[in-house]
């Protein structure tokens, strides 16, 4: 099934996709968070809808996030075998890092890039909507804990990752003497503003439900930046599995009803093509457009503006 958030009529509704493709509306339920939070009770009124709700133009509707508002979103780094060459030093499990909710736009939706930021670059990636709360659960098991799959394109500023860079000396308490610290040079770089600035991300157009999609582990990726492949790749080169990612992450932080995992990048280039790190939204055109295997295409335009960051040091 498919499942989607939209406005209509100057109105926030959530819909499904009928096997002839009709939008048609579920009524009673504010939002599609809400329908994951109902677990099994969303069954009656999801029959309901595919009988009985109103049918949408989906050419007159505007796209939101399927999940408007996550508690979370979890982002994976350097997950794609395809960069384990240029890895000087890696853990040896997945990395994560954590995108505001206040990033997010829907399909069609413009990415809204400021001379100030820097570089930026779409990051095509297979995402996952957390079904039920999940805390420290074996990854046998961690695929019963999904509802759904999506499209994301993890925006990343590299300009402003660089400007954040921090290359110091790192303190840690002696192992050999409780009463002395020791030094280590170390390099960081914080996630914040690069990954969670306004519009850095896209996510639709719908939630799959989980039982259509038979192996997530192993679907095509497909990024186009003006009509240009600059990623052609496929999830079964992820370093780490779905349900390694899941179990992984909540061995730390406990995933609820509606967060969404966006598993890494697929940002393997088709050959003798450029590469995702080439479509600098500074300077390449829009759209962009990324397409899972079974979950559709995501489109987003590119709009930049020619502005100085405003006066944030008191005067």
């Amino acid at each position: 099934m498919k499942l989607a958030s939209f406005s209509s009529a100057n109105k926030n509704r959530i819909g499904l996709f009928t096997d002839a493709g009709e939008l048609r509306v579920i009524d009673g339920i504010e939002s599609l968070l809400e329908l994951v939070k109902m677990g099994t009770n969303a069954q009656r009124p999801l029959a309901d809808a595919l009988t009985n709700g109103d049918v949408v133009d989906k050419s007159a509707v505007c796209w939101q996030p399927p999940i408007r508002r996550p508690g979370k979103i979890c982002g994976v780094a350097m997950n794609n075998s395809a960069s384990n060459e240029r890895k000087i030093s890696a853990p040896d499990h997945p990395a994560f890092f954590l995108k505001p909710a206040s990033c997010l736009i829907g399909h069609n939706d413009t990415i809204r890039i400021r001379s100030y930021y820097g570089s930026a670059h779409p990051e095509p990636e297979l995402a996952v909507v957390i079904g039920k709360d999940t805390r420290d659960v074996d990854a046998d098991d961690a695929m019963d804990h999904v509802f759904g799959y999506t499209i994301f394109n993890d925006i990343t500023g590299n300009g402003m990752r660089a400007d954040d860079l921090f290359h110091y000396w790192a303190l840690y308490a002696d192992p050999n003497n409780p009463d002395a610290l020791i030094r280590r040079e170390q390099h960081l770089s914080y996630a914040a503003r690069y990954k969670g600035t306004d519009t850095f991300g896209c996510m639709g157009p719908t939630i799959v439900t989980a039982d259509e999609i038979a192996d997530p582990d192993n679907l095509a990726v497909k990024c186009c930046v003006a009509g240009e492949i600059v990623a052609e790749d496929n999830t079964r080169y992820y370093n780490y599995k779905v349900a390694e990612i899941i179990s992984y992450i909540s061995q730390y932080v406990t995933l609820e009803s509606g967060d969404i995992v966006s598993c890494g990048t697929a940002f393997k280039p088709a050959k003798g093509r450029k590469s995702i790190h080439h479509a600098n939204f500074q300077h390449v055109p829009g759209p962009v457009e990324v397409s899972i295997e079974g979950l559709g295409t995501l489109q987003n335009e590119i709009e930049v503006e020619d502005r100085e960051i405003g006066q944030w040091r008191l005067t």
